[in-house]
């Protein structure tokens, strides 16, 4: 059986490296607390201070004519709003209904002006400066002092701007960046403006290129692991320079403090000319290596630095883990010699109502949640994503799918990637894989998603060829929702990986396939199933009143319910395993209500069903849906789990014991008729019990049943309660109960401290209960907040795809039951406050959140 095997051997160097470290072992120095940014030590944070106006299109539709001059000096900017990024411009709305449910019904497209003034010390003259943005939607020109710096036009990528040349340290700067999303095109909600964080670095003439170090395990066994270390030096003074190198290896621990010192390499010595650039290797070998791996993701960090004439004039740090990776056609994927099926998650990068705007807090709670779910990796589609998103997955022990583009040459939509994709793909391929290619989580390269070029042989070559000749440790592959194409047209040759959307219909033929029988696949994009949170419809019924029942069946013509997808999983077994589509709800894409042509390009291949598509698009198009969000997640887009939850939780945790009943017992209106009962489990059998009658036990069929359905039981109130078995001994049980009347709030926090200083949030869950605290299931009562002390108010949500509410509203009406509000401290202060809820008619709550 053939093995794609991603490392190198090199035991015949371990000898002289363990010579090489030892001379050099305790030389270096430790880092003495937490290193707060990865990369050049001297980097501090730029989100202070900026003045931004929005100009060209406007929230209300209007137009706001953009003046000339706004990058000059002499501009004045004093009437601008002031703010502190992230920001995204377009998530305070207001939705309107005529603009595109695809992108949120949200105003994002505009015209935006941001301007930052800063001082550099005196001190600083002769130094490097650099701007470093994460991520900038889009299409960003940049100018320091009136002077043009660069442009980067895809909005996902992170970039690098000189600013050296323009510098003026002692006196007043002023940085301004331009962005136009007019001239740009999204599929979903893509958020505006600088959205992710910008940093400014200082560096010596003479330092470690921008993302200049690139970190490889060539050997690795339990007893010792050879680790290759790649420094990019750049010489940007006027003068030949000689330099000395040299890396440090430490444990790092879950706070990014470097703990214990393993390794370090032999010094090398540098002769870089004016303005070059050079790689220097050098190796060092770790002994009794802590492997990275999704349950004990350890970590390292290199120290590397750049000495002449006896000072340590640079110093960069650079995480990265040991592991190894095997992705074989038969045997599956293999992490340090063990089969890992991957349970993944689609995910699409705005955080519900706080925007396209980054916030790390409230991406550690997703992450979370999907821990809690079983889901062991995240596919970040359809490009690339917030740097902080891989070291939380390092951290936390995700596998990450690191996905570059939504389309190629030929585009979806007018003004996506297609306007820049001769230009500027290579730049963009090149940021991605340097930015990303040290962290241990990222598994898997991948090209594109569901491109219209699948079937082109030479452009997947091609772009393959730029991320194998940067990266050649990890494969690459390609979402194909056109499989069948990609594989008869010999395209798919080119990958190391097949990535299949949704169609795997022809798994056999392609696995007898001489091309394709060692190709290892994986669903990289399943299920699609949709629906509403606490909605049930009964019959045949999924869809009602622009919401979708919850019982888990209802999804678009490529899709399929979570058990179809699992029985496909069972029924190819070598699968590597899938990526569901999606894992939360998010801003955007509101299939079935959705009338976004590129639907069509699901049936490209089956033109009976593109025509059907066709028909129902054009009746979605009069009809004008509310819906702004879309409803695949299988948690809402307030963070609340749906149903699907526990369906996932059970299939993907199956040694955790769980039980989970839906529907809700809340159906006054069907005294005596059927009400089919469903319960995800992890457990094989199951009783049901209404009031205490037992309504009979099933068992599920291993590789068939992924439920249990009770469909003929008839609706009295009272309590439902069921008993899962496992080995026929009692596992797991849950309850439900039909309610009173709504009678009070009941708020619950994520956290009740913060850390001051940060962009810290609180998320608390509001619950509408009645007198003994159980939810009340079908209550919608209007809610107020307020907050008493040093907190405010960031966002409101509570999951309805349909709610025109903005999102920074301090009053919204429950949704089935729930609502959030989101708060931190103002202004980054310390000091306790407490936040309040109240309705008219219901006890009132309050809680309380300490920022320290």
């Amino acid at each position: 059986m053939k093995r794609m095997k991603y490392q190198s051997y090199y035991s015949r160097f371990a000898f002289l490296m363990l010579l090489l470290s030892a001379v050099g072992f305790f030389k270096g120095f430790s880092q003495p607390g937490p290193i707060t940014r990865m990369g050049s030590t001297n980097t501090i944070s730029f989100d202070e201070g900026w003045f931004f106006q929005r100009y060209g299109l406007q929230p209300d539709g209007t137009r706001k004519e953009e003046p000339s001059g706004l990058e000059n000096t002499t501009f004045n900017d004093a009437a601008w709003q002031k703010l502190k990024l992230p920001h995204d411009w377009a998530i305070t709305g207001p939705f309107r209904i005529e603009l595109e449910g695809s992108t949120g019904k949200l105003p994002w497209k505009g015209i935006g002006w941001y301007r930052k003034h800063f001082t550099v010390p005196v001190t600083d003259a002769g130094k490097q400066i650099f701007v470093d943005f994460d991520g900038v939607m889009a299409n960003a020109k940049i100018w320091l002092n009136g002077k043009y710096v660069g442009t980067w036009p895809y909005g996902y990528s992170s970039f690098r701007m000189d600013l050296t040349p323009y510098i003026m340290p002692g006196k007043e700067n002023i940085l301004a960046v331009r962005l136009d999303t007019e001239n740009w095109d999204s599929r979903w909600y893509p958020g505006a403006g600088i959205y992710r964080h910008v940093w400014l670095v200082k560096t010596a003439p003479v330092h470690v290129d921008h993302w200049g170090t690139y970190i490889t395990t060539p050997q690795i066994n339990d007893q010792q692991a050879l680790v290759n270390v790649a420094v990019t030096v750049s010489n940007q003074s006027q003068q030949a320079a000689k330099a000395i190198a040299q890396t440090i290896l430490f444990e790092l621990d879950p706070s990014n403090k470097p703990t214990k010192k393993v390794a370090v390499t032999k010094e090398t010595i540098i002769d870089l000319n004016a303005g070059e650039r050079k790689v220097v290797e050098s190796q060092a070998t770790v002994f009794n290596p802590k492997r990275w791996d999704i349950e004990s993701p350890n970590r390292y960090v290199a120290q590397t630095t750049i000495r002449m004439n006896g000072k340590v004039i640079d110093t960069y740090y650079t995480p990265f883990g040991i592991r190894t990776l095997e992705f074989t056609a038969r045997n599956g994927f293999l992490l340090n010699g063990k089969r890992v099926q991957i349970n993944g998650t689609c995910n699409h990068h705005d955080l519900g109502a706080l925007g396209a705007a980054f916030n790390q807090s409230a991406l550690i709670r997703q992450l979370k949640m999907l821990k809690d779910m079983g889901c062991n990796s995240l596919r970040t589609s359809h490009n690339p994503p917030a740097p902080e998103l891989l070291e939380l997955a390092d951290k936390m022990g995700f596998l990450v799918w690191d996905e570059a583009f939504d389309a190629w040459k030929k585009g979806k939509r007018k003004n996506d990637y297609n306007k820049i994709f001769d230009e500027w793909h290579e730049k963009d391929l090149k940021a991605l894989v340097h930015r990303d290619r040290n962290h241990p989580s990222v598994f898997i390269w991948s090209i594109g998603n569901e491109v219209m070029e699948q079937q082109n042989v030479e452009l997947t070559k091609h772009l393959v060829e730029i991320v194998q000749r940067e990266d050649p440790t990890r494969p690459v592959s390609n979402g194909y929702n056109d499989p069948d194409g990609g594989r008869n047209s010999g395209a798919a040759t080119a990958l190391g990986l097949m990535g299949v959307n949704y169609f795997f219909g022809q798994q056999p033929k392609w696995d007898a396939d001489p091309r394709y029988a060692n190709k290892p696949t994986i669903g990289s994009e399943t299920s699609s199933c949709v629906s509403t949170r606490g909605e049930y419809f009964f019959g045949s019924k999924d869809y009602q009143n622009w919401q979708i029942s919850s019982y888990d069946y209802a999804k678009p013509g490529w899709g399929c319910s979570p058990d179809e997808q699992f029985r496909t999983n069972a029924k190819y077994p070598h699968l590597l395993g899938e990526y569901v589509w999606t894992g939360f709800d998010y801003l955007g894409e509101p299939t079935p209500y959705n009338s976004d042509e590129t639907n069509l390009l699901n049936f490209r291949t089956d033109p009976d069903k593109k025509e059907e598509l066709e028909k129902q698009l054009e009746l979605i198009r009069k009809n004008n849906p509310p819906s702004r969000s879309s409803y695949f997640g299988i948690i809402d887009l307030a963070g609340f789990p749906k149903d699907r939850f526990y369906s996932y939780q059970a299939h993907w945790r199956p040694d955790f014991p769980m039980a989970h009943i839906f529907p809700h017992w809340n159906w006054p209106e069907r005294i005596d008729s059927i009400t089919p009962v469903h319960v995800y489990t992890s457990g094989d059998e199951a009783e049901l019990f209404l009031n205490g009658k037992s309504l009979g036990r099933k068992i599920k069929t291993p590789g068939k049943d992924f439920r249990l359905v009770w469909d003929s039981v008839r609706y009295v109130p009272g309590e439902l309660k069921v008993v899962s078995y496992k080995n026929g001994k009692q596992w797991a049980t849950d309850v439900v109960k039909t309610t009173g009347e709504m009678s009070k709030l009941v708020l619950s926090a994520d956290r009740s401290v913060l850390k001051a200083g940060q962009d810290d949030l609180c998320f608390i869950t509001v619950k509408v209960t009645d007198k003994d605290e159980l939810m009340v299931p079908r209550s919608h009562p209007l809610i107020q907040f307020s907050i008493e002390g040093a907190g405010e108010i960031v966002a409101t949500d509570n999951g309805d795809p349909t709610s025109f509410v903005p999102f920074q509203s301090h009053e919204r009406p429950a949704f089935n039951g729930m609502a959030l509000v989101i708060v931190k401290a103002k202004g980054g202060a310390k000091g306790k406050f407490t936040v309040h809820a109240k309705s008219e008619g219901l006890t009132g709550a309050s809680i309380k959140v300490e920022s320290k």
